[in-house]
């Protein structure tokens, strides 16, 4: 019941997941990074467990191909799987359970993949990858968001979204943008709008990690 986009950025080395479905919580149960490391999403009765195993696994050197093969070898249900990882070297990987009953499929683009299971159509992950290839040049974020806006239009899921996540991480060990719309409708357009109010804040949330005595109080409002 979802679809989403893994990548990393070849300008600044950073990973990402964009990512939606009709189910609640998407963003606790499927998307994965780890700054200097790599991402991975587990979807289709969702295995929370193998996002930081696969992510562990990349820490150790193993590339996205060996981190998917390795996750489903040691999966209980790999039939009922679906998994896609990227690595640091944006090479990417992906696999789907043949015991998956919906439409399901996964398409490799530069340095991303995008995986759906519950699809209107064969091509969604294909569109989604062209939605984050098209817009080159805007920030990553931006790049993610266009993937899965593009596969909605695609077609999206048979069942309307209901949550939506955008996870990205860059050079500290904690999360740089990690947004999450839960339960609503049109969750893509209100992930967009809470990346909006959030882009101008990133740097204020990492100042005020590494370098606290540099961090500006907020002006107070003007009185009458």
């Amino acid at each position: 019941m979802t679809f989403s986009i893994a990548a990393r950025c070849p300008a600044t080395g950073a990973f990402g997941i964009a990512i939606t479905t009709s189910s609640i919580a998407v963003g606790n149960r499927c998307p994965w990074a780890r700054a200097g490391v790599g991402a991975v999403t587990s979807q289709h009765r969702s295995d929370i467990r193998l996002g930081p195993i696969g992510l562990d696994l990349m820490a150790r050197g193993l590339s996205a191909g060996e981190t998917v093969r390795a996750l489903i070898a040691a999966s209980e249900f790999p039939d009922q799987r679906q998994v896609a990882a990227v690595d640091r070297n944006g090479e990417a990987a992906f696999f789907c359970g043949p015991r998956i009953p919906s439409l399901n499929t996964g398409h490799i683009g530069r340095g991303c993949v995008s995986t759906g299971n519950v699809i209107a159509n064969l091509g969604v992950p294909r569109a989604i990858v062209e939605g984050y290839e098209a817009a080159q040049g805007m920030p990553f974020a931006e790049r993610l968001l266009a993937g899965v806006d593009a596969g909605l239009a695609a077609g999206g899921e048979t069942q309307p979204v209901m949550s939506a996540a955008l996870l990205i991480v860059d050079r500290e060990a904690w999360p740089l943008v990690d947004l999450r719309v839960d339960y609503q409708e049109h969750p893509l357009n209100v992930l967009r709008g809470l990346w909006k109010a959030y882009e101008p804040q990133i740097e204020h949330f990492v100042i005020q990690v590494l370098r606290p005595n540099e961090v500006k109080p907020k002006a107070k409002p003007a009185t009458a």
